[in-house]
Order: C-alpha cells, then sequence, then structure tokens
C-alpha cells in the first residue's frame, strides 16, 4: 500500500483523535482516514451519478472534466454548502 504524507490541522486531527483508540470507531489514525477518503468519494460518486457524469467504471473519475463538488445550478453542492477551495 502506498503512503502518502499530508499536513493536517491541529482542530481537525484533535477531532480525528478522539474517534481514535480503544474507545473509539478507528484502531489508528490510518484506519480513520482511508475511512473519511472511501466515504468522501462514494459521495462524490453519488452526486456526478445524479448529474449523469458517472461512466460505467470510472467512478471517481469525472466523465466531463468538471468539478464533482459544487455544480448545482446555485453553486452549492448536494446539502446547499459553496465549494471553498484555496490554491495554497
Amino acid at each position: 500500500m502506498p503512503k502518502i504524507s499530508v499536513e493536517i490541522p491541529g482542530e481537525l486531527l484533535n477531532d480525528l483523535d478522539e474517534h481514535v483508540g480503544d474507545d473509539g470507531k478507528f484502531v489508528n489514525r490510518s484506519d480513520a482516514v482511508r475511512a473519511s477518503i472511501r466515504k468522501t468519494l462514494d459521495l462524490l460518486d453519488e452526486i456526478d451519478e445524479r448529474h449523469g457524469r458517472l461512466e460505467d467504471g470510472a467512478a471517481g473519475d469525472d466523465a466531463d472534466g468538471s468539478d464533482a463538488v459544487g455544480d448545482d445550478a446555485d453553486g452549492s453542492d448536494a446539502d446547499g454548502a459553496t465549494d471553498e477551495r484555496r490554491d495554497d
């Protein structure tokens, strides 16, 4: 399994740690991060499917090259939140 390195704000890491360990849902941070990524990708696939962008065997790929989040007519995603991105 490939290893990656990411920078995570302390606030998110503290929240994550509340769910990791003997009393938490996840056995370690890596398990929690993998589960979060899987869930996010599943949600993006659902959004793509609703917009007719999901091709057979192309789960996770945008068929038209567009952004999977924030593509509703009002610029919001499925839950009404706008896509706030920064290019750092």
